[in-house]
């Protein structure tokens, strides 16, 4: 058979994004063949079917006003809603048994099978900073004595009685890039800034392997703050080995999510990427994943970065802000950071300049989010950055925002202070919402589960307005170093503001 033919074939059963005009960056050189003897792990991607109709569906079980409103599906029934067709795992089945590839073939043949067909496509992207936080900032003569569980409690409105009650309440957290938690350091934080509240000071389980290492700033951050705010509520921890094209493999952990039929409501994941140092292709079947989660009920919360609204060289005088993902998607909810704006009382909360915000230049702007967004572009028109800078019909984030600034965590059995980065307020968010959905499971109520289409139609209710501050951009004569800024209701540095716990839960109740 004609081998053009197949591929063409092939193509419209397989997700795939190919470049003819591939250009190989400077710093890039060319090294030989693979060793035949290494062994790579391929993921064939099959097209999944009914995909526009998984995202209407996700739709009405988000949306309060909808009858639809909570009716989650099962695992069965999102797998049987979007299955490959049987032709497609027929003919992609085909396709490989023509090469001799079997599953136990080993991975080298199908490396070589798959370079034969589509050959080199995509370069990792030059390596960027991937974790949301670890800024240990030096500190600085008069600063406040940091932010730990007692200062968040208070500032949302947290008592003491504001604890997990609901037995079949969970949350998790997911962690990249070989970063591990240590059970000890999770010990003695709840030992030193537990008290005050009912709290666990164990994980339930741990999916995946935690590795041998000593513990990282970023794992002790998700864990230890999910657990405070969350507090007494049974957290999972996934570990996720090995990259996508050197940075953190989404989809492979979305996939495993889509595969267990029992996992907690709430996760929250404060590792992302610059928007376009991924395919298109992959960031589109990663919100396949997300939108699969939202329909189950599940949360999904990301860090909106830690860039503000960043900044990419498109040419020798051009620059443009520069969008990061997942927090970009449409189907997550994006959390972004503030700091208090006195930093020795409890005061009101003003953007954390690091706060990561801004508008997609992949994803359209969703509906429920046009009026909002459309508001402020409209009140701060006279003082926006220009509009060659960003995609105004893009989709906007982040969502909502928490402290960011200065907090303590447990490393290697030792208190760290001045950690900052929107992988703090992330975990704080999540921990919040999992004391909802705690609370409307006692009352007979569904979890949250996608929360942006019942968020954007509270309008800020039950929330913090921050209204001062800007964040980061480029360094350039055009924009010198700003990016957007906060006003009165939603805006793309801390979306609609920081929690007011006990409003916010008789919102989310009603």
């Amino acid at each position: 058979r004609n081998l053009k033919q197949r591929r063409l074939v092939i193509a419209s059963h397989v997700t795939a994004a190919f470049s003819s005009n591939l250009r190989i960056p400077e710093e890039w050189t060319h090294v030989g063949k693979v060793d035949p003897k290494e062994e790579l792990q391929l993921t064939f991607v099959l097209k999944q079917q009914n995909v526009e109709l998984l995202e209407k569906m996700l739709g009405l079980v988000s949306d309060p006003d909808s009858a639809h409103y909570g009716k989650y599906l099962t695992l069965e029934e999102v797998s049987a809603l979007v299955r490959p067709s049987e032709l497609t795992q027929k003919v992609v089945r085909h396709w490989l048994q023509s090469y001799g590839i079997t599953n136990s073939y080993l991975f080298k043949k199908q490396w070589f099978f798959l370079l034969n067909i589509g050959g080199l496509h995509r370069l990792p992207p030059k390596r960027q900073k991937d974790v949301f936080n670890r800024k240990q900032s030096q500190p600085k003569a008069g600063l406040h004595l940091g932010v730990y569980p007692a200062v968040l409690r208070a500032r949302y409105n947290l008592t003491s009685a504001d604890v997990g009650t609901s037995q079949n309440n969970s949350q998790a957290v997911a962690q990249f890039l070989e970063q591990y938690y240590s059970p000890a350091d999770l010990a003695e934080f709840m030992s030193i800034f537990g008290r005050g509240f009912q709290h666990l000071s164990v994980v339930d389980r741990v999916v995946g392997s935690q590795g041998r290492g000593k513990a990282g700033v970023e794992a002790s951050l998700d864990v230890q703050y999910i657990m405070s705010t969350g507090a007494n509520i049974s957290t999972w921890v996934f570990t996720n080995p090995g990259r996508h094209e050197s940075q953190e493999p989404f989809l492979q952990w979305m996939i495993l999510l889509s595969n267990m039929s029992d996992l907690p409501w709430v996760h929250t994941i404060s590792y992302g990427d610059d928007e376009d140092s991924l395919s298109t292709a992959y960031m589109m079947r990663v919100n396949t994943e997300f939108m699969k989660a939202g329909i189950r009920g599940i949360s999904l919360l990301f860090a909106s970065g830690d860039s503000g609204a960043g900044c990419r060289h498109v040419g020798t005088t051009q620059n443009s802000f520069r969008p990061s993902f997942p927090a970009s998607s449409p189907y997550v909810t994006t959390v972004g950071g503030t700091s208090l704006k006195n930093p020795f009382k409890m005061t009101y909360e003003v953007t954390d300049y690091i706060s990561g915000g801004g508008f997609s230049n992949v994803f359209k702007m969703p509906d429920y989010q046009v009026s909002a967004v459309n508001a402020y572009l409209k009140s701060m028109a006279a003082s926006l950055p220009p509009q060659s800078y960003f995609n105004t019909s893009g989709r906007a984030y982040p969502d909502i925002a928490a402290l960011s600034h200065n907090y303590w965590v447990v490393v290697n059995r030792v208190p760290v202070p001045w950690v900052s980065g929107t992988s703090a307020s992330t975990p704080v968010v999540g921990g919040l919402l999992s004391l909802i959905n705690g609370q409307r499971l006692l009352k007979g109520l569904p979890v949250l589960g996608f929360l942006n289409p019942r968020l954007y139609k509270l309008k800020g209710q039950a929330l913090f307005d921050v209204t001062n501050g800007c964040h980061l951009s480029c360094l350039d004569e055009q924009v010198q170093g700003k990016g957007f800024c906060a006003a009165p209701s939603w805006d793309p540095v801390t979306g609609w503001g920081t929690p007011n716990y006990p409003a916010l839960l008789t919102a989310l109740l009603a």
